[in-house]
């Protein structure tokens, strides 16, 4: 693939990897974080230059990613005369793979038309873990030509990219993921608690059901972890909170009904209250394990 200039915002757990997949593919990266510090420190290990505004990463770049935190953070790095859109030339695409809502990716689909740019929502499911080994799985919501361009670049970090349809589609899927995952979360978190009061091989019972209908990825990746008290990596309680009320909204909207969602936030809102806004989402299990007196939780925190 052609090499290409590419300007790269938000060098979070997510973003610092991507851009780092990107610079080791060959592309010629500009890059762009709020807190400088964390700029100069992806240039000390990846080849690519550092930019003082999304404005002056994006000048001359052919594609601009986004990987911020929320509708705000987005807003602040695109708009204005020091954001993206400012900086972009005419016939570029700005993909944004922050997690936002639908409304916010059809907005700024209009304002980059203004500005003869493309745009693409572009959320990613993988984790951290996903980013730094490059396997994400995309989703991605705008116009087919647009897709077309960016989607052999958005291959240096994903195992899948797939469009969803218009713009604010790729978004949509990413709640529907979201939804998912906090229902299997608490399941398996109330499945391996019932295991433990029921005296059984907790180890063992994984083994078994992991091989039938019950599999998931969480099961895989999250069960041992959850045996052994560890919630200091991952996707974090404030994150999903984040994209859990982004679901609620849009189902308000809508008109869906998400009970299990609209419970299991309760729930995430509960392990916030203990002290676990950054543990991993699989910390559910943290809020079972507690006293009948509603005290500490029996074990210590990670």
């Amino acid at each position: 693939m052609a090499q290409r200039d590419i300007a790269f915002i938000g060098l979070g757990v997510m973003g610092f990897p991507m851009a780092g997949h990107l610079a080791a593919a060959g592309h010629r990266v500009r890059v762009f974080n709020r807190t400088p510090a964390k700029a100069e420190a992806w240039a000390e290990r990846h080849p690519g230059r550092v930019a003082a505004s999304p404005a002056e990463a994006c000048a001359g770049a052919d594609l601009a990613f986004i990987c911020v935190g929320n509708d705000q953070d987005v807003r602040s790095v695109v708009l204005g005369d020091a954001g993206a859109l400012a900086g972009l030339a005419s016939g570029a695409v700005l993909v944004d793979h922050t997690t936002t809502s639908a409304h916010l990716a059809r907005d700024l689909a209009a304002m980059a038309v203004q500005s003869d740019v493309a745009f693409l929502d572009a959320p990613v499911s993988g984790g951290q873990a996903g980013a730094e080994h490059g396997r994400l799985t995309i989703m991605v919501g705008g116009e087919p030509a647009a897709f077309h361009r960016a989607e052999p670049v958005m291959a240096a970090y994903a195992r899948a990219v797939t469009r969803m349809g218009a713009a604010g589609a790729g978004q949509l899927t990413k709640m529907v993921n979201q939804i998912c995952i906090a229902g299997l979360l608490q399941s398996l978190a109330e499945g391996l608690s019932f295991a433990e009061a029921a005296g059984l091989d907790v180890d063992q019972v994984v083994s078994v059901i992991a091989q039938g209908a019950a599999q998931s990825w969480q099961m895989d990746n999250r069960a041992n972890s959850m045996l052994e008290d560890r919630f200091d990596f991952g996707f974090a309680v404030d994150w999903m909170r984040k994209d859990l009320a982004i679901c609620l909204e849009e189902a308000r909207a809508s008109g869906a009904s998400i009970p299990v969602a609209a419970l299991v936030d309760q729930f995430f809102a509960e392990v916030q209250q203990m002290g676990g806004g950054r543990w991993d989402t699989s910390s559910l299990i943290r809020r079972l394990r507690r006293p009948a007196d509603g005290g500490d939780p029996i074990s210590s925190s990670p």
